[in-house]
């Protein structure tokens, strides 16, 4: 059931920018901020496996320190909020055994009936292409979250920034996570936009839709 038009949908895409200087003073309404988290857990992603996390800073000092490992970006201390999102640096039968524990859980099966999808899954996580390259596949994963946030947020009518400058060692570092089994890909600050930021109302640069959308 569609609950927006397609004119609402591309008029807040065109809204929506990488906000660059954040209002300090404005906050995101709770029942807004619970909707873009939910928008994560609702998050699509291969086999459905979720090989993610995503961290909400709301420590001022940890947030200044974070602001010095991300070039000095203001967004990572003025936004409203800040989200660091995770990546697990492997994938494991265990993963995979624990994601269809979940789904008996809700949906009532048994393990056993799960038994032949359980064989496609781990063979390809464990023989498969992304066995090649369990971090990159599940980057590919939070990234897809990613994109579900910032158009969520988009369509709320609340600003972001989506950041990969940032120093994601150190991160990692100042989080501790280092001895955890995710690590940190990008950061998105949320929040809204300052009056005085002038990239607001720059139009968008992309190519013409004939150049990138082919049929065949």
């Amino acid at each position: 059931m569609a609950t927006v038009t397609p004119a609402n949908l591309i008029e807040q895409l065109h809204w929506r920018y990488s906000t660059k200087r954040f209002d300090p003073a404005r906050a995101i309404p709770p029942d807004v901020w619970e909707a873009l988290e939910q928008s994560l857990v609702l998050a699509p992603s291969s086999f459905g496996l979720q090989p993610w996390k995503f961290l909400v800073v709301e420590d001022a000092t940890l947030r200044t320190e974070l602001r010095l490992l991300s070039w000095n970006q203001p967004q990572i201390t003025d936004a409203n909020k800040l989200v660091v999102f995770l990546g697990q640096r492997t994938t494991t039968a265990a993963d995979v055994d624990r994601f269809l524990q979940r789904q008996c859980d809700v949906r009532g099966a048994t393990m056993d009936s799960l038994a032949g999808y359980r064989r496609v899954i781990v063979n390809f996580v464990e023989q498969g292409w992304a066995a090649k390259d369990h971090a990159a596949w599940n980057a590919r994963q939070v990234y897809i979250a990613l994109g579900q946030f910032l158009c969520a947020a988009a369509m709320l009518g609340v600003d972001s920034c989506a950041l990969e400058g940032v120093d994601t060692v150190a991160y990692d570092r100042l989080l501790g996570l280092d001895a955890t089994r995710f690590t940190t890909l990008c950061v998105v600050a949320a929040g809204y936009r300052a009056a005085g930021d002038r990239n607001a109302g720059a139009p968008k640069v992309r190519y013409p839709a004939n150049e990138i959308v082919e049929r065949r």
